[in-house]
């Protein structure tokens, strides 16, 4: 996998109409993929959708679902969604019972693997197995719900990860979900994230495209 040559922005549809998904992911033909949460109510308090809604938004979708699974019991249910064409696959720490076995399972499949991480799960545990995953995502809110307030408290966490990375000398994509703006993205940005989920920020938008390019000039730090 190349290193990012820019920030990306995956817009979360958690924020979009549900009942016109189709129309809605037209809309934003300038996002690098598109970010779908599947809930289950149990891991988390709240409920979306499963494989067959992503199996279908695999068939509209112009560009590759970057799929989020807050699930009880993922090493079951997570290899189904990167057989059905998801590009990645990410799997809560949390919910797993073998991470990395589950890592490889997903690799095998075809997509690109992540591995996502709540406001009080430490990083320090997986920073020497960073190699295994594709993605590691720092939930910069507490997951469920979107419209939640950034959570700075987090960003340490994600210093240490990117330092990690660089240590290592790894490609990683390093994501941030939650309360992702213009006004929080540079904060992110500046602690090593490459790669930031929006939902509200973009949906939300008169313009969707306008505010994703906006979005990615905001992680971009200004000139010296």
């Amino acid at each position: 996998m190349l290193p990012p040559v820019r920030p990306r922005i995956h817009p979360s549809i958690l924020s979009a109409d549900f009942v016109n998904l189709e129309h809605e992911v037209g809309r934003i033909g300038h996002a690098d993929a598109i970010h779908v949460d599947v809930m289950d109510n149990h891991f988390v308090p709240n409920l979306t959708f499963g494989l067959p809604m992503v199996e279908r938004l695999l068939e509209v979708a112009k560009r590759p679902l970057d799929v989020h699974l807050m699930i009880e019991d993922p090493d079951r249910w997570a290899p189904g969604y990167a057989s059905a064409g998801a590009a990645s696959v990410t799997f809560h720490v949390e919910a797993a019972e073998d991470p990395v076995r589950l890592a490889r399972t997903i690799r095998a499949k075809g997509a690109f693997v992540g591995l996502a991480l709540k406001p009080g799960t430490p990083i320090d545990p997986w920073l020497d197995r960073i190699g295994e995953f594709d993605l590691i995502l720092i939930m910069t809110v507490e997951p469920g719900f979107g419209g939640q307030s950034f959570m700075t408290e987090t960003m340490p966490k994600l210093r240490s990860l990117a330092d990690g990375v660089e240590a290592a000398g790894s490609n990683l994509l390093l994501q941030v979900d939650g309360g992702i703006s213009t006004a929080t993205i540079p904060i992110a940005a500046s602690n090593g994230a490459n790669t930031f989920v929006a939902g509200s920020a973009v949906f939300g938008a008169t313009d969707p495209n306008a505010a994703i390019e906006a979005l990615r000039a905001s992680a971009v730090p200004a000139p010296e």
